[in-house]
């Protein structure tokens, strides 16, 4: 048996490198390159192949490893819907009721064949929660929020790829190394993105993407593993372990759409507030923010492992608030670099106001004299004449 998952291992790496060779040749004429604009600073028109040769990697692993379920191939019918869409985003800019509206529907499919969702949220301050079918519209809220946070979250090179190894991580963390098997397609999600990972980091090959393809593929299938392993009838995982193995995407989508609907903007509106952003924006560079991020999402998880010792309900007081923290502690940081880059914008405005001035003053000056000088002339003239006369 492990056997097999070594060779499924080994295939899903060689498969998802295949795909992104074969797709590299043929981003450009399809369309799938991403083209540095102000907010996306990067050189060149980068591939966005890296989450198609992912979920291809993935397909070809989970088929060889032969292991079928209901629920692996409704997720990865559905995830390749998202993948399909995710691509077209990446050549068409879909709007977000677009997205939205296919996301919603993946949810509700995997809803329908399988028959799982959030239908309770565990044992709280010493009551059950039973949620019954309003459980529905929070596996909605929940699954699209993860998929979204890690869309969110890829915007430097190698973070949303390695947030997700971070999670995977914690899930064997939290239910137990020896419950492996529960999350096989998981661990076949991370081997076939270490080709992306490898690639995007510059470590072999050129330079390529994830892409809105690969990043919410990883958000839905860890969301959907998460409640899978939350909704069993003997849980591997809390409903708040949950929380703790997505912690740093999570906390960070909440401050941005916090921030953003404060500012009046529309909390699906792309900007560079997020937590990679203000630490670029404080000088760090993209591979310094990479490790510091990483750092702390491992510090989440073990913050998270920390409190199931406590009892039922205060690991989730515990979180909500981190949230509270972090949300506050962020948005203080991110309004005072906006305050500073106002200053300097306003510096920078008066300065080259005061430039053309200065410039203007210098080109108006011989006219003026050559007025002086005429009008001179022209009084002597006069005295002439009156001389004479």
């Amino acid at each position: 048996m492990q056997y097999r998952m070594l060779i499924s291992f080994v295939m899903a790496v060689l498969s998802s490198a295949a795909a992104m060779i074969f797709l590299y040749r043929h981003a450009e004429s399809i369309g799938l390159v991403d083209r540095p604009s102000e907010r996306k600073q990067h050189v060149g028109n980068i591939p966005l192949i890296g989450g198609l040769s992912a979920f291809f990697g993935v397909v070809v692993s989970s088929c060889f490893d032969g292991q079928s379920p209901l629920f692996t191939n409704a997720l990865l019918g559905t995830g390749a819907i998202l993948a399909l869409t995710g691509a077209l985003d990446d050549r068409f800019d879909l709007s977000v009721r677009t997205r939205l509206l296919v996301q919603t529907g993946a949810v509700l499919t995997m809803v329908y064949i399988t028959g799982v969702y959030v239908h309770t949220l565990g044992h709280l301050f010493g009551h059950e929660f039973e949620l019954g079918t309003l459980g529905i519209p929070l596996t909605i809220i929940g699954v699209i929020g993860v998929l979204n946070a890690f869309n969110m979250m890829d915007g430097i090179d190698g973070l949303a790829g390695m947030l997700a190894l971070v999670s995977i991580g914690a899930i064997n963390l939290f239910q137990g190394v020896s419950q492996w098997h529960s999350v096989i397609l998981l661990l076949l999600l991370a081997a076939a993105l270490l080709p992306d990972l490898a690639a995007n980091l510059g470590l072999v090959g050129r330079k390529i993407f994830l892409g809105d393809a690969g990043s919410m593929m990883l958000g839905y299938f860890l969301a959907w593993t998460l409640i899978e392993l939350s909704q069993e009838a003997q849980p591997h995982l809390s409903t708040v372990d949950v929380l703790w193995c997505v912690a740093l995407p999570v906390l960070d989508t909440l401050a941005v759409m916090v921030r953003r609907m404060r500012e009046g903007k529309s909390p699906f509106k792309p900007d560079r507030g997020h937590i990679h952003h203000i630490m670029m924006d404080a000088g760090l560079g993209p591979r310094a923010t990479l490790l510091a991020l990483i750092g702390l999402a491992m510090s989440l998880v073990f913050m998270g492992s920390l409190t199931r010792h406590l009892a039922p309900g205060s690991n989730l007081l515990t979180f909500g608030a981190l949230a509270v923290i972090y949300i506050a502690l962020v948005g203080r940081v991110r309004r005072g670099q906006q305050a500073r880059q106002a200053t300097a914008t306003a510096a920078l405005h008066l300065s080259q106001l005061t430039r053309s001035t200065a410039m203007v003053a210098q080109l108006q000056a011989p006219v003026i004299g050559a007025t002086y000088e005429q009008e001179d002339e022209a009084v002597q003239r006069d005295a002439v004449i009156a001389s004479k006369k």
